[in-house]
């Protein structure tokens, strides 16, 4: 059995930081923001269940490639629909306020 190691997660630059002055500077608005991270759950979802399919078929003999692969795919299913409550937590905070 091979076991393939883990890569290393990177994590994201502090706000203020080069990378969001890049971000601006390229004209990324937060909604092509949104759509690039639902792009990237997207292509997990539909590697995971390749994955499976090609597990399923007996092209990959490894079953933690396949567990990574579905385990990755649903965490980032789960932190999109968190960062869409918070969206909506503070659309129904906004709209609750008078001015």
């Amino acid at each position: 059995m091979n076991v393939l190691p883990v890569p290393m997660i990177m994590p994201q630059s502090l706000p203020g930081t080069d990378s969001q002055n890049k971000a601006a500077e390229r004209g990324g608005s937060f909604g092509e923001m949104l759509a690039n991270a639902l792009d990237e759950v997207n292509r997990a979802q539909l590697k995971a269940d390749g994955m499976v399919k090609k597990f399923l078929t007996g092209e990959i003999q490894d079953i933690h490639q396949v567990t990574i692969a579905m385990e990755e795919a649903r965490l980032m299913m789960q932190l999109a629909v968190e960062v869409r409550n918070k969206i909506i937590e503070a659309y129904q905070e906004i709209s609750r306020m008078q001015v």
